[in-house]
């Protein structure tokens, strides 16, 4: 019997826009800590540790994703949601994946 290998994990699909690049992100609040755990469904799965009232757990997503992606991100849509669509402002799809790509686990 042949082993099989554990499945490769994926980016999420990233577009190219005029303003930037846009890709999706699934948040899960309330985590222990804040990191980016892999993707759900095609989105970029980041765990927040701030509870999702008063805006906190945006919050705390935009300035983990500022900080790897090292430019501005902006919530595009889904501030009430976990599913939530993110800019990258500036940012290139290849710059976008190379950052996010190592921290995919």
């Amino acid at each position: 019997m042949v082993p099989m290998s554990p499945p490769t994990p994926s980016l999420p699909e990233i577009t190219a826009t005029d303003d930037g690049a846009v890709f999706a992100v699934w948040v899960v609040p309330g985590a222990s800590r804040t990191e980016i755990n892999g993707t759900h469904d095609g989105a970029l799965r980041v765990r927040v540790a701030s509870p999702p009232e008063g805006g906190r757990a945006n919050r705390a997503l935009i300035r983990l994703l500022e900080q790897r992606l090292v430019t501005p991100v902006e919530l595009l849509s889904g501030s009430r949601s976990r599913a939530k669509r993110v800019l990258a402002r500036g940012a290139t799809v290849a710059e976008v994946a190379g950052h996010l790509g190592s921290s995919v686990t």
